[in-house]
């Protein structure tokens, strides 16, 4: 099932996506709701008639970071260092993005205040179905009640100086992150699983029309069990919840391929830039980038005389 969050005629509505119609459900009903199986009551509306929104509003987003090769390039190109650090190895690491800057999968996308850096992140996010805690990756395949895209938009500029405090990425990381088009309930990505529990997607990321990366899936290092196993080490996850995989490699954003030639190639996304990421068995978002608000000016830190009482 596909299910997607829209406007139409003025009024948001929850519904069934069947090729290239939506059907509606029951008002109130929430995207959570419309994956336990609530029929539709409305007609079928074209989706050409209705404003897609993010599928869903997430009360968390946690942000992974899977695969090597992103790991890689990126760091070379933010960081000036090679390789992969070795604890990145030891578990699926991950960062608490910011909810409330979800976008929907055709919406435009401000440049960040400050940045000059702008970058795009191709990545594949599940969502929680059910509250767990200290759950096994076995126990997790229930507790996902389905998948979307994330495009998690970076101002490396930004991201590389605030992270030389050890904190972060903060505003590097704070004015945009997509979701959509549709969360896709999980029995529809079942056939795509390989032996080793990974789904073998394909991926592809284009910028203003040229493809930029292509990479699969199940290059990812950690299942999405796995992911969730940990993310509720010790905690809870609850409904609503989104974990990102992270970025894919072979072009999932453009510091990756910046890192690997040594130059700004292709350069920094602008104004009137285009992102298009199709997620095989998901769906396509494509964003424009806009020209953002300026930066509210603050001082720097103040150097003080550290008295004690």
């Amino acid at each position: 099932m596909r299910i997607a969050t829209y406007l139409y005629q003025g009024r948001r509505h929850c519904g069934v996506v069947d090729d290239t119609v939506v059907h509606a459900l029951p008002d109130e009903t929430s995207p959570l709701d419309a994956a336990a199986g609530v029929p539709p009551v409305g007609p079928a509306v074209p989706l050409t008639d209705v404003r897609l929104l993010p599928p869903l509003e997430p009360p968390t987003i946690r942000d992974f970071v899977t695969f090597e090769e992103h790991v890689e390039g990126v760091r070379r190109s933010v960081d000036g260092v090679g390789g992969v650090p070795d604890a990145w190895y030891d578990a699926p690491t991950f960062y608490f993005t910011n909810p409330y800057a979800v976008v929907g999968p055709y919406d435009d996308v401000p440049v960040p205040p400050g940045a000059q850096v702008l970058d795009f992140e191709l990545e594949v996010a599940a969502v929680i179905g059910r509250e767990g805690r200290d759950l096994t990756p076995e126990q997790a395949r229930d507790h996902i009640v389905g998948y979307t895209i994330l495009n998690d938009w970076s101002a490396r500029d930004l991201q590389s100086r605030e992270m030389q405090v050890r904190l972060g990425p903060c505003k590097g990381k704070d004015t945009a992150a997509t979701l959509g088009p549709y969360l896709v309930t999980a029995d529809e990505l079942e056939p795509y699983r390989d032996p080793d529990g990974f789904l073998r997607l394909a991926l592809t990321a284009e910028v203003n029309g040229e493809v930029v990366g292509r990479d699969l899936l199940s290059n990812m290092s950690w299942t999405f069990e796995e992911m969730v196993a940990y993310a509720s080490r010790g905690t809870v996850v609850r409904p609503g919840d989104v974990l990102g995989s992270g970025t894919c490699g072979n072009g999932g954003c453009l510091a990756e391929l910046w890192g690997v030639r040594g130059e700004q190639s292709p350069p920094p996304l602008k104004p009137g830039d285009t992102v298009t990421l199709t997620v095989e068995g998901i769906g396509t978002v494509s964003n424009t980038v806009v020209t953002g608000a300026a930066p509210v000016p603050l001082p720097t830190a103040r150097r003080r005389t550290r008295e004690r009482p």
